[in-house]
C-alpha cells in the first residue's frame, strides 16, 4: 500500500499550478517531470486519448504541454479536441520542422507557443511560466465576466453601462425591455435612438441631460419619475454613478433602474389615509357641534309648532323650518359616520340574502328603464361581520352613483365573493387605476361589489372621491357625502374598499368586509 503524502505537502501542491504532459515516449515524460516538479503539480499521459480523459477529470489543469508526433493522433489534433474540455493554455513540442502542424495547432488548438526537441531547459521553463500566468489571468477574467453576467441577468432591476457619448456598451434584459428592444439591439445606441416614438421625448431628453451632467461633474445622482405604459402608470427610480479609470478619469456611466410603483402606491395610500383622518377629525368636530345646535333648533321649532296650532300660515312656515333642520341633522349623521363617531351594530350577515332582498328597493331607487341589474353571487360564502342597515345604505349610495355615471344605456352588477387578504392585493394590474381605502382584514374578507359600465374616473378624481363635499355632479344633484359615508362605514367595520376605475372603462367598488367568527 502506498503511503499518503503528509498534509503539508498536499497543501503545498494545491497552491502550485497543474501542468499536463502528453508524450508517447516515457523517457521524455520523465525528463519533463524532473524539470517541472519543483514548481508545478505534474500530470502525465502516454497517449492523447489518456490526456483527454485527464482533462475531463481535472478542471484545474492550467497548462498542457503536448508532443506533436504521436501514434493514433497528432498533437495538433489532440489540442483541437482538448478545446471542448478545457480553457488551459497549450504548448506544442515538435522534434522536426513542420510548419503545417504548428499552424494547425495555432488555429485549432489555440497554442500560445511551441518549442523544438531537444528543448533548452531555461527557455522551456520560462515559456511554461508565462503560459501559467496567462492561464491565471484568463481564469480571473472568466470569473469576473461570470460575476458580471450573474449580476446583470440575476436581478429584476435594470442595469446598464454607457460610454461618454451616452451609448450603451452593456445592459441587461430588464433595462432593454423597458426601452422596447433586445439587449443586443441596444448596444452602440443612445436611449433616444432606441426608444424614439415609444417613450415621451421630454422624458428621454431629461434622462440624457442628467447622464451628461453625471459624466461631466463625476457625481452620482438619483431620480424618480413616472412612465405611462398603456393604461398603467409605472414609477421608476434610477441611480446613476460615474465609473473612473486608474487615472481617476470618468470613462463610463453605470445606471441602476428599479420599478418602485408598489412603493409609490403605498406612499400615496398613506398620504391619502393621513388626509382622510385629518378630514374626519375636522368633520366629526363640526358635525358634533352642529348637531347640538340643530337639537336646540328642532326642540324650539317643535314647541313653536304646538303654540301655532290655530294659525295655518304660521304652522306651514314652522313645518318648512322643521323639514330643513331635519335635513341638516341627516347631513350631520353622514359626517359623523365619515368621522367614525357613529355607533355600529355589527352582526353576522348572509351577504347573498341581503343583496337579493334589496332588489326591489334598488330598482325603485334607480328608476331608469335603460339600466339593467345583474347579480353574480358566489355560493357558500362565509358570513360577514357588519351592520346590515349601514351596509344597505352604502350599497344604495353606490348604486345611485353608478346610475348617475351612465348617461346612456348601461348595466349595474352586484357581485359577491371572497378576497384572500392583504398578501394577495394587487395595487394595479394594468386595467385602470386602483385605490384602496382602509385595511384588508388579515384573515381574508367577504366581498360585495357594485360595478357599472359608466364613464369611469381619472386617477386625479379617484384620489378625492371619499373627501366630504367633493362631487363631480352638477349643483343640486349631490351633496358629496355619499361616498364619505361609505368610507366612514367601512372604516368602522374594520374592512376596506377597493376602487377600480379608468375613463371609459366604468367603475367597480369592492367592499371588503371581515368574516364573522364561526359559531
Amino acid at each position: 500500500m502506498t503511503a499518503s503524502p503528509p498534509p503539508d505537502l498536499l497543501a503545498e501542491a494545491a497552491d502550485r499550478p497543474t501542468v499536463l504532459l502528453v508524450d508517447d515516449e516515457p523517457d521524455i515524460l520523465v525528463a519533463l517531470e524532473d524539470l517541472l516538479e519543483d514548481d508545478y503539480q505534474v500530470l502525465s499521459a502516454v497517449s492523447p486519448e489518456q490526456g483527454l480523459l485527464l482533462l475531463a477529470e481535472r478542471p484545474d489543469i492550467a497548462v498542457i504541454v503536448s508532443d506533436q508526433r504521436m501514434p493514433g493522433m497528432t498533437g495538433d489534433v489532440f489540442l483541437a479536441r482538448a478545446r471542448s474540455l478545457t480553457c488551459a493554455e497549450a504548448l506544442l513540442l515538435t522534434g522536426y520542422a513542420d510548419l503545417t502542424a504548428v499552424v494547425s495547432a495555432l488555429n485549432d488548438g489555440r497554442i500560445s507557443g511551441y518549442a523544438h526537441k531537444p528543448w533548452e531547459p531555461v527557455a522551456l521553463r520560462a515559456m511554461i511560466r508565462q503560459a501559467t500566468e496567462r492561464s491565471r489571468l484568463a481564469g480571473a477574467l472568466r470569473l469576473e465576466r461570470a460575476l458580471l453576467r450573474g449580476l446583470m441577468e440575476g436581478t429584476a432591476d435594470g442595469l446598464s453601462f454607457k460610454d461618454r457619448t451616452g451609448r450603451f456598451i452593456r445592459l441587461n434584459r430588464t433595462a432593454a425591455e423597458r426601452l422596447g428592444e433586445s439587449a443586443e439591439a441596444c448596444i452602440g445606441r443612445t436611449e433616444t435612438e432606441i426608444a424614439a416614438g415609444r417613450i415621451d421625448p421630454a422624458e428621454l431628453a431629461t434622462i440624457e441631460a442628467k447622464d451628461r451632467a453625471a459624466l461631466a461633474d463625476g457625481e452620482s445622482s438619483t431620480e424618480i419619475w413616472s412612465r405611462q405604459l398603456g393604461a398603467r402608470t409605472v414609477w421608476l427610480e434610477r441611480l446613476r454613478g460615474p465609473l473612473r479609470d486608474s487615472d481617476g478619469e470618468v470613462r463610463l456611466l453605470a445606471a441602476f433602474e428599479r420599478d418602485v410603483t408598489a412603493r409609490k402606491t403605498m406612499e400615496d395610500r398613506l398620504r391619502q389615509a393621513d388626509r382622510m383622518q385629518a378630514l374626519g377629525t375636522m368633520a366629526g368636530g363640526v358635525a358634533h357641534d352642529f348637531n347640538n345646535l340643530l337639537t336646540a333648533v328642532l326642540g324650539s321649532l317643535e314647541l313653536a309648532h304646538r303654540a301655532a296650532a290655530g294659525d295655518a300660515k304660521l304652522t306651514r312656515l314652522i313645518e318648512t323650518a322643521i323639514a330643513g333642520a331635519e335635513r341638516g341633522a341627516a347631513l350631520t349623521q353622514r359626517l359623523l359616520g365619515f368621522s367614525r363617531q357613529q355607533d355600529t351594530a355589527c352582526v353576522p350577515v348572509v351577504l347573498n340574502g341581503l343583496v337579493e332582498a334589496m332588489g326591489d328597493l334598488l330598482t325603485r331607487s334607480i328608476d331608469r328603464k335603460d339600466i339593467s341589474f345583474t347579480r353574480r353571487l358566489a355560493p357558500d360564502l362565509p358570513k360577514a361581520l357588519v351592520d346590515p342597515a349601514q351596509l344597505e345604505l352604502a350599497l344604495l349610495n353606490l348604486c345611485v352613483n353608478a346610475r348617475d355615471a351612465m348617461q346612456d344605456r348601461g348595466t349595474i352588477t352586484l357581485r359577491t365573493g371572497v378576497h384572500p387578504g392583504p398578501a394577495a392585493q394587487d395595487p394595479d394590474d394594468g386595467d385602470g387605476h386602483v385605490l384602496l381605502a382602509g385595511s384588508l382584514p388579515a384573515g381574508g374578507a367577504v366581498v360585495v361589489a357594485v360595478e357599472d359600465t359608466g364613464s369611469g374616473m381619472t386617477h386625479e378624481v379617484a384620489q378625492r372621491i371619499f373627501e366630504p363635499f367633493f362631487t363631480t355632479k352638477e349643483i343640486g344633484r349631490g351633496t358629496g357625502l355619499g361616498l364619505s359615508m361609505v368610507y366612514g362605514f367601512i372604516q368602522q367595520t374594520g374592512g376596506a374598499v377597493r376602487v377600480r376605475t379608468a375613463p371609459g372603462k366604468g367603475t367597480s367598488f369592492e367592499l371588503c368586509l371581515p368574516t364573522a367568527p364561526e359559531q
